[in-house]
C-alpha cells in the first residue's frame, strides 16, 4: 500500500473530498494533499452508493484504500445536508447517538444508518469468552438508582386462585 490516508475532509464549493495522505514514492514520506471531485452528485443522492463508487474508481482506489466506506459515507452526508441547506452544525449532530432521540420520527435511510451507528457501538463494547477481562455472570448494582416504588406484583401472595 503506497499510500496511507492521514486526514480526510470535505470542500464544498465545488463538492469533493479533500484526502491527506503520506505518499511512499521514491522513499520521501511527504505529506500531500489530493481533492477528489465529487460528480453526479444532488442533494436527492444515495450516500451509501455515491462513497461505494467513489471507493472503487480506478482513479482513486489506490489513494481510499485505507479510508473506511463509513468515513466515506459520512462525508457524503456532509456535502449532501449542505446542498440541502442544513448547517455543519446539524449534519454533525444528526451523526452522533443521542440516547434521548425519538426514533420513530426518523425516516427510513436515517433509521437504517442509526442502527448501524448502534450495531458497531455494541461490536465495539461486547466481551467475548477470550478477552482477557471476561468474567462470566457479572452482576452489577447500580448506584444512584431512584427508590422503587411498591408493586402489587412484589408482593407475596398464595397462588391458591390458580
Amino acid at each position: 500500500m503506497p499510500f496511507v490516508a492521514k486526514r480526510c475532509g470535505v470542500q464544498f464549493s465545488p463538492p469533493s473530498i479533500v484526502l491527506i495522505y503520506e505518499g511512499n514514492i521514491k522513499d520521501t514520506n511527504k505529506m500531500r494533499k489530493r481533492i477528489i471531485p465529487v460528480r453526479n452528485f444532488s442533494k436527492c443522492s444515495d450516500c451509501c452508493m455515491a462513497a461505494e463508487r467513489m471507493k472503487h474508481h480506478i482513479r482513486h482506489r489506490a489513494y481510499l484504500e485505507s479510508v473506511s466506506l463509513g468515513q466515506l459515507e459520512r462525508l457524503h452526508i456532509v456535502l449532501r445536508d449542505h446542498m440541502q441547506g442544513h448547517s455543519l452544525e446539524h449534519t454533525l449532530a444528526s451523526l452522533r447517538l443521542d440516547p434521548e432521540e425519538d426514533l420513530n420520527k426518523l425516516d427510513d435511510e436515517e433509521l437504517a444508518r442509526k442502527k448501524a451507528q448502534m450495531d458497531n457501538l455494541f461490536e465495539r463494547n461486547r466481551r467475548r469468552k477470550d478477552d482477557p477481562d471476561f468474567v462470566y455472570d457479572l452482576e452489577v448494582e447500580f448506584k444512584g438508582e431512584v427508590a422503587r416504588e411498591p408493586c402489587s406484583w412484589d408482593e407475596e401472595e398464595s397462588d391458591d386462585g390458580f
